[in-house]
């Protein structure tokens, strides 16, 4: 199947995503999960080893400074999703405004990072990755901190996973999803608005929800 980044749009606005069985295979298929995982923003959850790393780390973050980079990243293990054409189109939706990535480094090199699709109030996690300890943990822990700021009601994850649960994501029915989907396309936020939270501000939300 032949991607479009208003084919991609118009799929995420209703609920669906898509995914290659390998980066080798040129199929695309469509995925509409019957549990959803998603971040409530409010309540992402910081531990005590993770704040301390967040004071600690010699890590710096960006956003939208290197997106092919944070997706090359995602993609470079053994099995992944992203072939050569979902590559493309999220790379020409972010050239167009609609995806977006945080990217950790250390020094000069990208050590992680996280991206995804920004739809209205919805933000869509695609992936993340991590080449140094806790680096994709800091990333989502700032992206969610940058979320909230920026007005979005809804961070979707696809799918819920030990690691994505341990940092307060839920699993909620496909029927529950689509609700909060349509509540989040009524709302107006920019990715782009502001800057990123400091670390002080992403630790101060540990604080006001501990």
């Amino acid at each position: 199947m032949e991607l479009s980044a208003e084919l991609l749009l118009h799929a995420y606005s209703i609920g669906i995503f898509p995914m290659a069985d390998d980066r080798d295979d040129p199929e695309i298929f469509w995925v509409d999960p019957k549990r959803r995982g998603i971040f409530p923003l409010e309540d992402f959850h910081i531990s005590r080893s993770l704040a301390r790393t967040i004071r600690r780390t010699p890590f710096h973050l960006t956003a939208n400074q290197d997106f092919a980079g944070v997706v090359d990243g995602c993609a470079d293990r053994e099995q992944t999703w992203i072939n050569a054409e979902i590559r493309a189109r999220y790379l020409e939706l972010h050239a167009d405004g609609f995806a977006h990535s945080i990217e950790v480094w250390h020094e000069t090199t990208l050590v992680g990072g996280v991206y995804g699709v920004s739809l209205g109030g919805a933000f869509f996690g695609e992936s993340m990755f991590s080449r140094r300890r806790d680096a994709s943990k800091i990333a989502l822990a700032y992206l969610t901190t940058h979320l909230l700021a920026a007005g979005y009601r809804l961070c979707d994850t696809q799918f819920i996973t030990p690691h994505l649960a341990s940092l307060g994501a839920i699993e909620i029915s496909r029927a529950a999803y689509q609700a909060r989907l349509a509540e989040a396309l009524e709302v107006i936020a920019d990715f782009r608005a502001q800057p990123l939270p400091t670390a002080q501000e992403v630790l101060q939300r540990r604080t006001q929800t501990s």
